[in-house]
């Protein structure tokens, strides 16, 4: 049985049958030329290649046809999502359509409204005229009529002025005296009235004198002062309820007290949340110095909670509305200056290289708020850690280099800080990005790209295996975060939303 030769063997027997001494030699030297190689030395030395050496029955029959299929399905694929671009752009271009001409309508039908009030007031000085007209023709021709004789209509004109005058002055005095006499009587009746209740009430206004005897202007002076330092001590907040959809507090150093009394006022309420899915936008900048003090560790986490949760949730809505806005973009063949300008500050903020808006619509998403407000308790200790309330660092982010406070228990040989953040909100802001754009979470973006391809709801407890690199402990940390969104039910407020219409509070401190 002979040995199936391969395209190269047959080269080299090729070669040895028209004995080439350049690969010869080569082959001699043990010195192993490319299959390239011995072509290019077979055709400097004018010998034909057979045809039945090339041939590759895998790659005729197999490899080509099976690359075809594949070149045609990704042509169908950027077809189908052409077709579906442009379905919707010319939803939008309808939509824009309808506005406009629903807005001539009423643009011209409040034009036309707006010419017939013109001409009626136009026409109502002709109708006082032609009626003024009609009246004095009428009344000359009674004067006509009784005295025979003809009079000027001119002359006739004022004289009717100087009767209808004297008429109006006349109803005038009288009703302005029937109008004083009547208030006289009324006034003595009031005066009487109330000399009559002066007496019954004399022996009444002699209690409080008394009393005022007795009191001590010493212990007001004393109380004044005292009051006087309390407010100097604590700044009041005086909260309008009525309409409040959104509160941005400042840095007033609030107690915990004063916090759960604002809860009180707005009625904020965990319960109401979890029901309605809705939460009031109430921005806090800092945690309140003495939330450890809290001796009912209930009261403790919801308080925590109330504080985090609508920084989460602005926060999610924000990367929202840039996500939707990004894939409208993304499918459109011409973009404005401004868009362009828009979708570079976004390649920027996600760290995404040579513009591909593909990797950016994939970091470009939420964190779930379960994910979230787990990690914010375990790095915070539920918001009473020093970093949380010297730094507002609520999710525990190191740096080398940055603005940060020093852990006490470092050792000497490491040089990281826990990363320090002005208002609570900033330090939501960088944690998000943070999983948006590490490569130690690209396991985690995956995940969640995979559960929106299927057109399934990002849920927290889905999630928190692939977030195993955020801290030291590994596996053991992720069981913790699942223990903790279980434990306090915090998958509750993962559909939850910011109330729709957004007014500021007014603070007076």
């Amino acid at each position: 049985m002979k040995k199936k030769l391969s395209y190269r063997d047959k080269l080299v027997e090729l070669a040895y049958i028209y004995d080439v001494k350049e690969i010869k030699d080569y082959e001699k030297s043990r010195k192993n030329l490319t299959t390239g190689q011995l072509e290019l030395i077979l055709k400097k030395n004018k010998i034909t290649i057979p045809k039945d050496f090339k041939s590759n029955f895998l790659r005729d029959n197999i490899i080509k046809p099976v690359g075809k299929i594949k070149s045609n399905l990704i042509e169908y694929k950027e077809n189908k999502i052409k077709d579906k671009n442009r379905a919707i752009r010319k939803l939008e271009n309808l939509k824009l359509d309808t506005n406009r001409k629903i807005g001539r309508v009423f643009k011209d039908l409040w034009t036309q409204l707006g010419k017939i009030g013109l001409n009626f007031l136009n026409i109502i000085p002709k109708l006082g005229s032609v009626i003024f007209e009609f009246f004095a023709n009428l009344f000359t021709d009674l004067f006509h009529g009784i005295y025979k004789q003809q009079f000027e209509p001119q002359k006739a004109k004022k004289v009717l002025i100087v009767i209808s005058s004297v008429v109006v002055a006349t109803t005038v005095a009288l009703s302005g005296y029937n109008y004083f006499s009547d208030g006289k009587v009324v006034k003595k009746a009031e005066i009487k009235q109330d000399v009559g209740k002066t007496e019954i009430k004399k022996p009444k206004i002699k209690k409080p004198e008394t009393k005022k005897e007795v009191k001590k202007p010493q212990i007001k002076k004393s109380d004044s002062k005292q009051e006087k330092k309390k407010t100097k001590e604590k700044p009041k907040l005086e909260v309008k309820r009525k309409n409040v959809d959104e509160v941005i507090l400042p840095n007033l150093n609030l107690k915990t007290e004063t916090v759960l009394n604002l809860f009180k006022d707005v009625e904020y309420d965990l319960g109401k949340v979890r029901a309605q899915k809705l939460v009031k936008p109430i921005y806090f900048t800092q945690f309140p110095r003495d939330l450890d003090a809290l001796q009912s560790t209930k009261l403790k986490k919801e308080t925590f909670i109330k504080i985090v949760l609508p920084l989460i949730v602005a926060e999610n809505e924000r990367i929202l509305e840039d996500r939707e806005k990004l894939l409208v973009l993304s499918g459109k063949k011409f973009t404005t200056d401004l868009e362009k300008q828009w979708i570079r500050q976004k390649l920027l903020e996600y760290k995404v290289k040579k513009g591909n808006l593909k990797e950016l619509i994939v970091r470009m998403d939420i964190i779930p708020t379960s994910i979230a407000l787990a990690q914010a308790a375990k790095e915070s200790g539920w918001g009473t850690s020093r970093f949380a309330l010297e730094g507002n660092a609520i999710f525990g982010q190191w740096t080398w280099s940055g603005q940060g406070i020093a852990p006490l228990d470092r050792e000497s040989n490491k040089n990281h800080k826990i990363l320090k953040f002005p208002i609570l909100r900033a330090s939501v802001k960088a944690y998000q990005n943070n999983l948006n754009t590490h490569k130690s979470y690209t396991k985690f973006r995956q995940k969640r790209l995979a559960l929106r391809d299927k057109n399934k709801k990002i849920k927290g407890l889905e999630l928190t295996e692939t977030l195993n690199n955020y801290a030291q402990t590994g596996s053991e940390y992720t069981k913790i975060l699942n223990q903790i969104i279980k434990q306090n039910r915090l998958m509750d407020f993962e559909p939850v939303r910011l109330v729709n219409s957004v007014k500021k509070i007014e603070l007076s401190s």
